[in-house]
C-alpha cells in the first residue's frame, strides 16, 4: 500500500521513511508515525497502512537508518545508541514538516519508544497540532512537558514492566500543572498489548485504544 520514501530534515540531511497515502492524496491530513525499538518493520508499516485507509496521509521516518530486529537485546542496543532529541528535533519534524507542505495538520502517533519520542515531539516540534501516545514516557530531563501546547492522548497498560504505571502519573500530574490538554486512558494489560505480533498483544485492549486514537486525531487533525 506505501512506498518508501526520502524527505528533509530541519538540518538539510536526507531521512528515509515509509508513506501511506490515502485515496484523498496530498491534501489529506497527516499522521508520523513512530517506531517501537524494533525498527521500521512490517508491523508498524501496517500501522501506517491501516491510518491511510482511515484517512490519513501516513509518514514513518526510519530512525534507525535501515537496521530493524526481531532480539530484543539488538532492539535495546539499537534504541540506548539512538539520539532521542536529535532524532525528535530532526527525523520527526522533517517528516511533520514534509506532510504539512500539502496537509492543513499533522498529528503524530508513537508506541513504546515511540510513545516516549511522541512526548518529546509534542514539546519540540510546532508543526505537530496532536499527540498520541502509545505506552511510552521520556525521562524528564529530555524536556518540560509543561511547555507543551497541543492535546496529548495516552494508552498505557496497568502491568507494564518497561514503563511502569508510575512514571505514568508523574507525567499525567505535570501536565494537569501545566493545564496541558490530555486525556489518558490506562488497560489492564502489559507492555506493547497493541503490537499484534509480540507476546503481550491484547485484541481488546488493542482495539478499544485503537478506536480512541482515531475518535482523537479525527477531532484534531482531521477537523
Amino acid at each position: 500500500m506505501g512506498q518508501k520514501v526520502s524527505f528533509q530534515r530541519p538540518d538539510g540531511k536526507e531521512c528515509a521513511g515509509y508513506a501511506a497515502e490515502p485515496a484523498a492524496g496530498k491534501i489529506a491530513p497527516g499522521v508520523v508515525v513512530i517506531q517501537e525499538w524494533w525498527g521500521l518493520n512490517d508491523q508498524i508499516r501496517g500501522v501506517a497502512d491501516a491510518l491511510a485507509a482511515a484517512g490519513y496521509r501516513a509518514l514513518v521516518p526510519d530512525l534507525f537508518r535501515g537496521k530493524f530486529t526481531l532480539d530484543t537485546a539488538e532492539a535495546e542496543h539499537l534504541m540506548t545508541h539512538l539520539d532521542f532529541l536529535d532524532a525528535a528535533k530532526q527525523d520527526i519534524r522533517g517528516a511533520a514538516q514534509h506532510l504539512k507542505k500539502t496537509s492543513g495538520k499533522v498529528g503524530v502517533i508513537g508506541f513504546c519508544m515511540g510513545g516516549a519520542l511522541t512526548v518529546l515531539t509534542a514539546i519540540h516540534v510546532p508543526e505537530v497540532d496532536a499527540a498520541v501516545c502509545w505506552y511510552g514516557v521520556p525521562p524528564e530531563a529530555a524536556g518540560d512537558s509543561g511547555t507543551i501546547r497541543i492535546p496529548v492522548q495516552g494508552h498505557f497498560a496497568l502491568r507494564d514492566a518497561f514503563f511502569p504505571i508510575a512514571q505514568v502519573a508523574k507525567l499525567e500530574a505535570r501536565l494537569q500543572a501545566a493545564k496541558v490538554k490530555h486525556e489518558f486512558y490506562r488497560y489492564e494489560a502489559q507492555h506493547a498489548f497493541g503490537n499484534e505480533k509480540g507476546p503481550n498483544h491484547d485484541a481488546q485492549a488493542k482495539k478499544l485504544a485503537w478506536q480512541r486514537s482515531l475518535d482523537f486525531l479525527a477531532k484534531h487533525v482531521k477537523s
